[in-house]
């Protein structure tokens, strides 16, 4: 009998039963500070994995940090957890490096994945509109949580949503990062969505052509 070969891609917490079930693949993107890594240990029931480190004297050429002003660590490849939304259906969720110069990550992290959430803070909107660019072009489901901070002005969804501009359809939503319920809503009409835009995608797919006339 050979060696055993583990599984690299299966967090060492899951179970046998958990490999059963259905899970899905979710991106948590978003500018930087805004609040992937708080969203993901938020939520997560497993102790996230985090890739940080601290900010550095030579990041701050290239790092704006402007309304961020507490911020001492960044995300340098990722940040991973997983939620259970109910019995059977589980998210694996991998949060994004928001600099620029960490983004050829991105394509290889959005391989497979059902959807993503883009945060947004009211305070730096202009932040997000890579990602909304990166997932619109790739055809990427996505719904933009507006992270609520303390002391920031109040926009509703669809002041964000003309804003940013977003395609018709594109999900706005009001979170706290903080908070696990608040994270929990946001994902789950996250994979709501994303399974709409799949299940029109292929029902399109299959649909029989008509020849011109």
């Amino acid at each position: 009998m050979g060696p055993q070969h583990p599984e690299s891609s299966v967090p060492p917490e899951t179970t046998d039963d958990e490999l059963a079930a259905l899970a899905l693949k979710i991106l948590v993107a978003g500018g930087f500070g805004v609040g992937k890594t708080t969203l993901v240990g938020a939520v997560s029931e497993i102790r996230p994995l985090r890739t940080e480190e601290l900010l550095s004297e030579a990041g701050e050429l290239v790092d704006d940090t402007g309304g961020v002003d507490q911020k001492t660590t960044t995300t340098v490849a990722m940040d991973f957890g997983r939620i259970t939304i109910r019995s059977g259906l589980s998210l694996y969720l991998f949060g994004t490096p928001g600099q620029d110069r960490f983004w050829f990550l991105w394509d290889e992290l959005s391989q497979g994945a059902l959807g993503a959430v883009v945060l947004a803070d009211t305070r730096r909107l202009e932040d997000c509109f890579p990602a909304v660019d990166y997932f619109e072009h790739r055809r990427i489901p996505f719904v933009v949580a507006v992270n609520c901070f303390p002391g920031a002005r109040g926009y509703g969804a669809h002041e964000v949503s003309r804003a940013l501009d977003l395609e018709q359809g594109t999900p706005v939503v009001l979170c706290d990062a903080r908070d696990k319920d608040s994270g929990k809503e946001v994902l789950i009409r996250l994979v709501e969505y994303a399974g709409r835009v799949h299940t029109a995608r292929l029902l399109d797919s299959v649909s029989p052509q008509t020849d011109p006339a």
